[in-house]
């Protein structure tokens, strides 16, 4: 049996992992109340939540904040909003938590991560095979939207990077620019990164639109599985989808915005993974960053592995190949979520740590690997199904 470890080492813990809490609503009437949290009422002020876990005298004439969050049985203030919470383990004085009318308590910012990531909508119009995140067919837009409205503002200004994921996030529509208008102006040093299948900008007046916005701290990540429009049309389930996506690129570049090309390595798309790397560099020279994926064994993934599954250690020859080519060829390229010990030695200077730290584990055959500290570990989920091929390095 595996034993999995986190970053530093320890046995994963729950609160590692944690990011939704529940507890029973007292006097809850908005969809979600949006704050960050503290345990100081030092710090407290009209913009969070004082988290306490006991009894507390006189608190509701020190209170001027949204409310209270309690591990108690029993509501402990007029002001409390949420009780009989498990516990507060996995949040950080600072970090933005919204409060829902079920009782439920989402983290929707971490204040010491550099993996936050606002949830635009679940809705998508793709359906790829390998979707780590299977979409919904339900409204949650103007929800989330009205989340997010909240949140913006509550970040700190100092936040280096944010994402803004999905489902689609174009979907959206009209909100989806006034959300990117918000990260503009509460958030003017920030880098935002927005995971898109592109499509929507093969209409110009889409992209004309964002170009509007003169966001140049905006870089818009976006898939391609193949050079040859129908494995990428199967793979995203969706007709037409390569054209649409290869006219979005190119209205992107039209108007100057900032793209990144995205390719998940799995056995549908290593074939021709090499002919990839040749056409996005004669047709997509443009692109910022192109980026190598190993699979998630998340979401739809585990429903289509027979299609999708190739063990790491049998595409090196394909990956090392397209990566050279593309570095050669001056464009800039890196690889994520494939361990050192699945990569030959040359590429190790394209890889990246870079799964979300909520995510990210370590099995214990890391332990003693002395390459540990270089490499990107797993996501806690691909322990189920990974490569046979994963070995440590031995100490010099």
């Amino acid at each position: 049996m595996l034993k999995i470890f986190s970053e530093n080492g320890h046995h994963i813990k729950d609160k590692f992992m944690l990011l939704r809490t529940k507890g029973t609503p007292y006097k809850v009437s908005e969809n979600a109340i949006v704050g960050k949290v503290t345990r100081d009422l030092k710090t407290l002020d009209e913009n969070s939540f004082l988290l306490c876990e006991k009894e507390t005298d006189n608190l509701n004439q020190s209170l001027n904040g949204l409310g209270v969050l309690t591990t108690t049985k029993h509501p402990i203030t007029n002001n409390t909003v949420v009780y009989n919470v498990p516990n507060f383990e996995h949040l950080e004085d600072g970090d933005i938590v919204a409060v829902h009318q079920n009782g439920d308590i989402s983290t929707l910012y971490r204040i010491n991560s550099f993996h936050n990531t606002l949830l635009a909508t679940e809705r998508c119009n793709s359906n790829c095979l390998m979707c780590s995140q299977p979409p919904k067919d339900r409204n949650d837009i103007p929800y989330l939207f009205d989340m997010h409205k909240k949140l913006i503002p509550l970040i700190p200004k100092d936040c280096s990077e944010l994402g803004i994921s999905g489902g689609e996030p174009t979907l959206l529509g009209d909100m989806f620019f006034e959300m990117l208008k918000l990260c503009k102006e509460n958030l003017p040093d920030t880098e935002i990164h927005v995971l898109t299948n592109g499509r929507s900008f093969a209409w110009r007046n889409v992209t004309e639109r964002l170009a509007e916005l003169e966001y140049h701290r905006l870089m818009l990540g976006i898939p391609l599985y193949s050079d040859y429009y129908q494995v990428h049309d199967y793979i995203v389930q969706a007709e037409n989808a390569f054209f649409q996506t290869i006219s979005g690129l190119h209205n992107l570049a039209r108007y100057g915005q900032r793209v990144e090309i995205r390719i998940v390595l799995q056995k549908l798309v290593i074939p021709r993974l090499v002919s990839l790397a040749k056409f996005i560099f004669k047709n997509l020279p443009f692109a910022e960053h192109v980026a190598f994926m190993g699979l998630e064994y998340v979401g739809y993934a585990p429903h289509n592995i027979d299609k999708l599954w190739i063990d790491p250690y049998h595409y090196q020859n394909e990956l090392a190949e397209a990566v050279e080519y593309l570095s050669e060829n001056g464009m800039n390229v890196s690889i994520y979520n494939l361990q050192h010990c699945l990569l030959p030695e040359n590429l190790w200077q394209f890889s990246r740590k870079s799964i979300s730290d909520w995510k990210n584990i370590y099995v214990d055959e890391c332990k003693k690997c002395s390459k540990q500290d270089e490499c990107c570990g797993f996501f806690q989920w691909n322990v189920k199904k990974n490569s046979e091929y994963i070995k440590a390095f031995e100490s010099a």
